[in-house]
């Protein structure tokens, strides 16, 4: 450790030849070294095969111009970088189905999917979303038809503020479209990411029950 009576360290006055001190040297080190690893760490980050984003390519500070597939359609919309797919879809498309509570991608109210993924999409930003097939609640009706897990959710009386609603049925939408009859237990797994307020949980797996074809239970066995 190095002390202040040492005579190598005399803020800056022990400067060879060249100008550089010891002690700009050790700052100059120490501050390479951690640009080198928060590069290394950015690099990592990213998909095998893809490079860095090129700097000419870099989008901001301002509003930028960004094409979301949402429900089945191309929309162009002018947002910050910054600008959640949350945001983007409730403030600029007027898409209000998906709700911000929590805003931290813990409540499971604005679920989207994408991709066939159920996605937070608080917790993503608008323009990682290109090129991506988002679906909100607003696009699971066809020719004003309801999907089935709607349908069965007014059946079931399966909301009681419905806040969250929109988020249950998401999740149990995106569910059956890759197991189509779910046990009691998956479904409770699967729908774990979001919360009812009001406690209707019972009737929401009742539901999610029967839009997969199957009948209603009882849940009366905790932790079942």
């Amino acid at each position: 450790m190095v002390s202040s009576n040492d005579p190598g360290w005399n803020n800056g006055k022990d400067a060879g030849k060249d100008g550089v001190s010891r002690r700009s040297f050790m700052v100059t080190l120490g501050a390479s070294a951690a640009a080198a690893s928060l590069s290394q760490a950015a690099q990592a980050a990213l998909p095998k095969g893809q490079d860095a984003q090129p700097e000419s390519d870099v989008r901001g500070p301002g509003e930028t111009s960004l094409t979301l597939n949402v429900n089945g359609q191309s929309r162009t919309i002018k947002a910050e970088p910054a600008t959640t797919l949350l945001d983007a879809l409730r403030q600029k498309m007027g898409l209000t189905g998906p709700k911000e509570i929590c805003d931290r991608g813990a409540c499971g109210g604005c679920s989207v999917i994408i991709n066939g993924n159920l996605v937070a999409s608080c917790m993503m930003l608008a323009a990682d979303a290109e090129g991506a097939a988002i679906t909100t609640i607003e696009g699971l009706s066809k020719d004003g038809a309801l999907d089935p897990v709607q349908e069965s959710f007014i059946r079931h009386d399966a909301l009681q503020c419905g806040y969250c609603t929109p988020g249950f049925v998401m999740a149990g939408r995106a569910l059956l479209d890759k197991k189509p009859k779910p046990t009691l237990a998956e479904i409770k797994k699967a729908l774990s990411g979001n919360i009812c307020r009001c406690g209707t949980y019972t009737n929401v797996f009742n539901a999610i029950l029967e839009a997969s074809g199957q009948p209603p239970v009882m849940d009366s066995a905790p932790g079942a």
